[in-house]
């Protein structure tokens, strides 16, 4: 008992280590100035007062103390608000293995590459009509996108600099409440408790999207050298014994950085996956296929190892319909759903 304990604790140590150091490089290479030594601070919402002056710090859904600031000030990883994007026969320097989170609404079809949201994390736009928010939290390998209506307003997110169990923690600047990426779901502030509906998307390789979107755009940089776009700054992550800034328990019969795909509050293994090829239950279709690079392997993402591409789709009377899904980290996915199922067999 008191080695684990020892071992747990030099896991800690060593994920605030390494998260300062995240920090730090990631402000050499993106242009922003780091933050003070308070990088991995722990929660004072006494402190928060002076940044967040407009969040109702009187109302929250979970215990402050799970809050962790990750280094970056509020929009120290600036979201984009204005994107720009080519149509995907003019785009060139994406390898065909990389990952894009493809989108497709009311006939609009539109590709954000891991490579550019690995720098800013999210995505204000609007495709075929509908105000969405595409998200992507490295830590987590969490790829999630919103409908940014609610209650009769548009709303439009950013960074907040914290994280709680490693995840994003967004805000709206509405009201600048507090909202973790994961469930999409307002932890802290005016909107506590209310969610976001989540659109489905597919976790895909950019040969994937472009085979299905022909006439589809993918993002591009707005200023191509602001950032070493097509680089991993978390190199090696997901082959790590233990997530970065993560304070929680291991989830059982996996490890913590291992992929699983998610439905709802449930999950299969990535590795179990990738055995059978194809999984059903019920009228829910799961299916692998290889050729999709690992954003969080290699220093350069196109040199990633293949972890695959997934797809999660429902049998319906008018065939196959796309369901949202994630390929996350099961240490995330445990941690949000705590003693829910992940089938490894």
């Amino acid at each position: 008992m008191r080695s684990t304990r020892k071992a747990r604790t030099k896991f800690y140590a060593l994920s605030a280590a390494l998260g300062a150091g995240a920090v730090l490089i990631g402000a050499l290479w993106s242009g922003f100035d780091p933050p003070p030594l308070i990088g991995t601070a722990a929660a004072n919402p006494s402190w928060w007062k002076l940044e967040w002056s407009r969040t109702d710090f009187s109302r929250s859904s979970v215990d402050f103390s799970e809050i962790m600031s990750g280094g970056p000030p509020k929009d120290g990883i600036p979201p984009i608000d204005d994107p720009k994007f080519k149509p995907v026969s003019e785009v060139t320097d994406l390898g065909d293995d990389e990952p894009v989170i493809g989108l497709v609404i009311n006939g609009d079809k539109r590709g954000y590459p891991l490579r550019i949201l690995m720098w800013h994390e999210i995505v204000n736009d609007t495709v075929g009509g509908v105000p969405v928010t595409v998200t992507f939290c490295p830590l987590c390998n969490t790829a999630i996108v919103f409908d940014r209506r609610l209650d009769g307003r548009v709303l439009d997110f950013g960074t907040t600099g914290k994280l709680r169990y490693s995840d994003l923690v967004m805000y709206d600047r509405q009201t600048e409440s507090w909202w973790q990426q994961f469930l999409g779901e307002a932890i802290v502030g005016e909107l506590t408790g209310k969610r976001l509906k989540i659109i489905p998307s597919r976790i895909e390789s950019v040969a994937k999207f472009r085979a299905r979107a022909p006439d589809g755009k993918l993002l591009v940089p707005a200023r191509p050298g602001m950032r070493r776009y097509g680089d991993n700054p978390y190199r090696g992550y997901d082959s790590t014994s233990w997530p970065m800034l993560f304070k929680g328990e291991a989830p059982k019969g996996v490890a913590p950085l291992s992929r699983v795909v998610t439905v709802g509050e449930e999950a299969w293994s990535l590795d179990l996956v990738r055995k059978k090829k194809r999984i059903t239950k019920g009228d829910l279709v799961i299916t692998w296929e290889p050729g999709q690079n690992s954003a969080l392997d290699s220093g350069r993402i196109s040199q990633g190892r293949d972890v695959g591409n997934v797809l999660v789709q429902r049998q319906t009377k008018d065939g196959l319909v796309d369901v949202a899904y994630g390929v996350d980290f099961a240490f995330a996915f445990g941690a949000f759903h705590p003693g829910a199922v992940i089938h490894t067999e």
